[in-house]
């Protein structure tokens, strides 16, 4: 499980005023509240999807 890297997001700024699609993207990967922080698998697909919505979060690499 050592060698699995993960990403730590932290959902930071609110999607008031964005495009809806970001805020589907951040229902995707888990976050409901302002503020909440999430491990996730560091892959592409959620790279992609973070990528979408960098503004939004803040993003640190977990070993």
């Amino acid at each position: 499980m050592a060698d699995k890297k993960q990403l730590k997001v932290t959902y930071v700024r609110s999607v008031i005023g964005y495009n809806k699609k970001q805020a589907k993207v951040l229902e995707a990967l888990g976050f409901s509240k302002l503020g909440q922080t999430r491990l996730l698998p560091d892959n592409a697909s959620i790279r992609g999807s973070l990528f979408h919505v960098k503004h939004l979060v803040k993003v640190e690499e977990e070993i």
